[in-house]
């Protein structure tokens, strides 16, 4: 028997637990979820039971709820907006005489799951004991299918291995709406709760196939779900269909002869619209089915198969010296294909579609640390995100209008687009998320020249956002271009004047502004745009105020942050982090305490605003007051500790990103992915070590390895050609897969690249003393090194 705890052995191209470990169920759904962008399932097993949260998602498709607010103020979002978890495919009940099998009762007497990182399908099978002594072992494979939108299907197979006769079964594969599911009220990155969102329109069954549809009650959404079966039975059966309300089940009835098995493939297919008829939604859901049932399994697996051959072939990161690290950044890249392959003009939730946590919502977290990834791995993506993104202009106008400024305001989190943080201080404070998606923008024309994207949506969007600058900021006699009254990155750093990761991001975001109505007189004559609005934003750019403290020669984080008082990390509990869950904001706004990389971050994005000498003064004053309470810091850290000469403190955050997740560092992956973070195994790969920048459209490398790394080979694909890096400790070898030879920089020097390997030494890293960390906080340790 193997309950108890669950290992995970280390595999290169899978992820497989061992055993069944009950406690840590919610974390496994997450990590064994499959989703395409527009359907997500998490990793709950079919039988219903046991599970923590069973959901399945649909990108976009949300409830509205009211905010409520202890003192209601002008500008205030009025209604939140909930991911919901919909109509639940992955059901297939078995009950073995009369015994349904259920992993907490009878006998576990073996048990895996695997999720296959080059197949893109999750494995299971568990052979079991019922309570009545029969044993029966049960294989599955699942998937959310990378080449069809709508389509998920999953195979199923009972096979009996004992020798006691023939043995009766039944399955019933359900369709099941309104599912309760769990809440943490007293955690503010979980989901809120909803009672029953969904309401019954339609509900039909025949033959093999149902299909539901069901409409939310405020946002007025609706969403069909179907499915359709194929079955291989050893002997006699009987089926039954039935639909109405909540559920639809086909249920099978079967005698397995000794040495038997019974096999069902149950296809999935799902869609919503805001305008489509319930009858409309219904066809276009059968529609899919019939045809994913016409391809069969062999095929949807085969099509599955194709897509994750050519994204490997693009995006994969080889490490020699780190087989643990190597599994993770892995499965840290499978899932953020997986949350923006097939978004398809809607947004990325910043836990994928693996889970409720942060209600479904998508922050600044998808241009910043999700698309720079999928630039260099998937640009088509990228290209479907902004196209969301710019879909959202007219909502984003709408809310700069209400707040008193001219251009777009983003909102800090959404769904449909539309504000619905009800915290001003690290909401709509944030307006940094402006330059963030003009920053997207900007690396996907560089890297792509697209001059299609660039006409229809990518000028509107970075005028639109420099239009906000120019409305929010003002020039100061004294001190230049200020722009007061936000919050950067760093959430424990709330509403502070000339936060310097906002105005260097806002500064590269009026420029290339200005460039791109350049490029584009057209699109400019359309938005009104004329010189003298573009003289104003050339000289704020020019003018933007970047406190400096030459006291302690460093950065200002924002103005005056170097002259508060220090926080008291030495007699700070380690059960209290993260602070906010146990401290009041007053206390923490008003100290030197950092959530996450700020200023940090800056010398990444924007680090051709700073000498090297100033990134390692910064990155030291800042390592020490960073609490690295958000997912979101470990990644940024790891890639200026990497270029400021920390290696091995790079590698030892490198290892926090990539496995966040796989041990849970934040004790939340219960409510999803950390998708962000997971992109921070890429990032620190790619950017860190082997350093990867492309300020000014110029790419440029500068690889240099922690010890323990023997070798390193990553691959990206730049204006229609694949380069591949190869790093060790002493050379770094360029070579195009493809394409025209291409002109880059390697540590500073100009090079050109062609399809012969271009061999290049590496020079030692700046010396550099060491850093400390706030007590407490220091880089998260593996379990296994």
């Amino acid at each position: 028997m193997t309950e108890g705890r669950a290992t995970f052995p280390i595999e290169p191209w899978s992820l497989t637990e061992v055993g069944l470990d009950h406690a840590s169920l919610a974390v496994h759904e997450s990590v064994f979820a499959l989703t395409n962008g527009h359907i997500g399932m998490r990793g709950s097993f079919e039988e219903g039971e046991p599970v923590v949260v069973p959901g399945t998602y649909l990108n976009g498709f949300f409830e509205e709820r009211p905010l409520p607010y202890a003192e209601a103020g002008y500008g205030f979002p009025e209604q939140g907006q909930t991911m919901v978890n919909v109509t639940d495919g992955k059901l297939i009940r078995l009950l073995v005489k009369d015994s349904p099998l259920d992993l907490e009762y009878g006998e576990i007497i073996e048990h895996t799951r695997t999720l296959d990182l080059r197949a893109g399908v999750l494995r299971r099978s568990t052979e079991w004991r019922s309570p009545g002594g029969r044993t029966v072992r049960v294989t599955s494979t699942r998937l959310v299918s990378l080449a069809r939108r709508s389509i998920a299907a999953i195979e199923y197979k009972v096979e009996l291995t004992d020798d006691l006769g023939d043995l009766y079964v039944a399955l019933q594969s359900d369709l099941l709406a309104n599912e309760a599911v769990p809440t943490e009220e007293d955690d503010p990155r979980a989901a809120a709760a909803l009672a029953e969102p969904l309401q019954s329109e339609l509900a039909v069954g025949r033959g093999r196939r149902a299909v539901l549809v069901h409409r939310t009650k405020r946002s007025r959404l609706r969403m069909a779900a179907g499915m359709d079966h194929v079955i291989e039975t050893p002997d006699s059966h009987t089926e039954d269909i039935e639909a109405a309300g909540d559920l639809a089940r086909y249920t099978l009835a079967a005698r397995i002869p000794r040495g038997g098995s019974l096999k069902l493939v149950k296809f999935l297919a799902y869609g919503w619209s805001s305008r489509r008829s319930s009858a409309a939604l219904r066809d276009q859901v059968e529609a899919a089915l019939a045809t994913a049932k016409l391809a069969g399994w062999d095929r949807l697996a085969r099509e599955q198969r194709e897509v994750l051959d050519q994204h490997w072939d693009e995006a994969d990161v080889e490490i020699e010296g780190d087989d643990e690290l190597q599994q993770a950044v892995r499965v840290g890249m499978f899932h953020v294909l997986q949350a923006g392959l097939r978004g398809e003009r809607q947004p990325i939730p910043a836990k994928g579609l693996t889970g409720p946590g942060y209600d479904g919502h998508t922050f600044w977290d998808t241009e910043t640390y999700v698309l720079p990834v999928l630039t260099y791995t998937a640009p088509h993506a990228v290209r479907d995100a902004l196209r969301w993104r710019h879909s959202t202009l007219d909502l984003a106008r709408e809310r700069a209008r209400v707040l008193g400024r001219r251009g777009a305001a983003f909102p800090w989190r959404t769904i449909r687009g539309e504000e619905t943080s009800g915290y001003w201080p690290a909401g709509t404070a944030a307006f940094h998320i402006n330059a963030d998606i003009a920053d997207a923008v900007v690396r996907y024309y560089n890297a792509t020249l697209d001059d299609d994207f660039d006409r229809d949506f990518g000028t509107e969007l970075l005028v639109e956002t420099a239009r906000l600058w120019a409305s929010l900021g003002h020039f100061d006699p004294e001190h230049g271009f200020r722009i007061d009254g936000v919050t950067g990155p760093d959430e424990y750093t709330a509403v502070v004047d000339n936060n310097v990761y906002t105005n260097l991001m806002a500064q590269r975001n009026l420029r290339e502004a200005a460039e791109a109505v350049k490029r584009q007189p057209d699109v400019a004559g359309r938005l009104d745009v004329d010189p003298e609005e573009v003289d104003c934003w050339l000289r704020a750019a020019s003018l933007m105020a970047v406190p400096y403290d030459t006291q302690r020669g460093v950065h200002m984080q924002s103005d005056a942050f170097t002259h508060h008082e220090e926080w008291d990390f030495a007699h700070t509990p380690e059960e209290n982090y993260p602070l906010l869950l146990h401290y009041p904001y007053f206390e923490i706004y008003r100290k030197q305490v950092v959530k996450q990389a700020d200023l940090v971050m800056a010398l990444h994005l924007r680090g051709d605003a700073f000498t090297l000498e100033e990134k390692i003064a910064n990155f030291a004053y800042y390592e020490a007051r960073t609490t690295r309470d958000s997912s979101l810091s470990a990644s940024q850290q790891a890639v200026v500790a990497a270029e400021t000469g920390h290696l091995q403190l790079a590698y030892d955050y490198w290892a926090e990103a990539a496995l966040t997740d796989l041990q849970n560092l934040h004790h939340n992956s219960g409510h999803g992915l950390h998708i962000a973070s997971l992109a921070g195994g890429w990032t620190v790969a790619v950017a860190g070590f082997g350093g990867l920048r492309d300020h000014n459209g110029e790419l440029a490398f500068g690889p240099r390895l922690p010890e323990r790394i023997t070798r390193m080979r990553f691959r990206v694909v730049y204006r229609g050609r694949r380069l591949t890096v190869t790093v060790t400790h002493d050379w770094a070898t360029y070579r195009l897969e493809e394409g025209d030879p291409l002109d880059i920089r390697h540590h500073g020097r100009q090079v050109t690249v062609d399809h012969r390997d271009l061999v290049l030494d590496i020079p030692p890293p700046p010396e550099v003393g060491p850093v400390h960390q706030p007590v407490g906080c220091e880089p998260r340790r593996r379990a296994r090194k």
